[in-house]
């Protein structure tokens, strides 16, 4: 490539990042009534007269916009966790890494399974449900807008030993028999852990049969933990069982076992 034709190159590219760049401002003019971002609306009311290529791309990777927000995650601590959950997840959590030879820090052998409120969901079919449904659509026992209100917990899966255990907080909505937590919750739950479980043994998968035993009632406000376990898997096939116990693993308050079938991803989506 000659001198002319690099520098015909170079201005037609400088050409279309500018372009670019005045088209995003349009852009963000349109959306402008939609956010209260202050350094948006500065950048809109007064655009610059001119702008080079780079700080057009710049300008473009540093605006916050609303979209970009990174998602919560409900397994770390919040204001609504007691002092037996905090240290149950202090315990668990400092697991997660060991200090190899010479001070280094390494994965240690448990792992913090991270938990959101919100999944893509289709109806059967593969058709999209409606913009409305999907947003207002959450997972079931993250869709309380108080902390500590309902289910609050957090799962750490051992992939060695085949085993994930769940620190669980029931909070006073998931009252059943008075000052104890409903039997249908406790179910929930031990869908929840086991499934999750399951899905780290097995990618996804679908509950096929869950059997519980319910030994003694959970009072109502209290931690306990819920521990899975791999019994066998064939071909599609997991087994695992579950045991609720109170913290400390004198008290056993429910007994399960959970039967999880692989199944594929795409004929999950469109429903087949």
């Amino acid at each position: 490539m000659n001198s002319s034709s690099f520098c015909f190159y170079s201005i037609l590219v400088t050409s279309n990042i500018v372009h670019m760049a005045r088209s995003f401002g349009r852009f963000l003019k349109g959306v402008q009534s939609f956010t209260s971002l202050p350094v948006m609306r500065t950048q809109l009311i007064h655009p610059p007269t001119c702008i080079s290529p780079r700080s057009a791309l710049r300008t473009m990777v540093a605006l916050p916009l609303p979209f970009f927000s990174k998602p919560r995650d409900f397994s770390l601590p919040n204001s609504s966790w007691g002092p037996e959950m905090l240290r149950l997840y202090n315990h668990y959590n400092s697991l997660t890494e060991v200090e190899a030879e010479g001070g280094e820090k390494q994965e240690g052998p448990w792992q913090r399974l991270p938990s959101y409120n919100r999944s893509l969901k289709y109806a059967k079919g593969g058709l999209y449900l409606s913009k409305i449904i999907q947003s207002k659509a959450r997972l079931f026992t993250r869709n309380m807008r108080n902390p500590g209100a309902a289910f609050e917990y957090v799962l750490f899966v051992n992939k060695e030993e085949q085993r994930c255990v769940c620190i669980f907080q029931a909070g006073y909505l998931l009252e059943g028999p008075p000052g104890y937590v409903h039997g249908g919750a406790i179910a929930t739950m031990i869908d929840t852990v086991t499934g999750t479980h399951a899905s780290q043994l097995s990618e996804a998968v679908m509950t096929a049969n869950l059997n519980i035993n319910y030994r003694s009632p959970i009072p109502l406000g209290s931690t306990v933990l819920i521990e899975s376990s791999l019994e066998v898997r064939e071909g599609r096939k997991t087994f695992v069982s579950c045991k609720v116990t109170s913290t400390n693993g004198s008290k056993m308050h429910t007994e399960a076992t959970a039967l999880f079938l692989s199944v594929n991803v795409s004929n999950l989506l469109l429903g087949a």
